[in-house]
């Protein structure tokens, strides 16, 4: 199972202006996680992955990523 890797010194709260996936612009402020896939992982998250599926990733697989993401943002906000 692949895994993720959360770069934790570098999640700030900030302002931000910036551009979705799909192609959408924002503007708000909130926290910026980075979210570190490491190369020899890439393939297998992607191979996981169906962009035209309502189920894809399995939950397991969302799983992964969701508790990272959200642990880092526990930490950061109540430490």
């Amino acid at each position: 199972m692949p895994t993720v890797i959360i770069d934790f010194p570098e999640t700030n709260h900030e302002s931000i202006s910036s551009t979705q996936t799909d192609g959408t612009s924002f503007e708000t402020s909130g926290y910026v996680i980075q979210v570190v896939i490491p190369d020899e992982e890439v393939q297998e998250w992607l191979s996981l992955y169906d962009p035209t599926s309502g189920t894809s990733p399995s939950a397991a697989n969302s799983r992964i990523i969701a508790r990272a993401v959200l642990e880092a943002l526990r930490v950061t906000v109540d430490p």
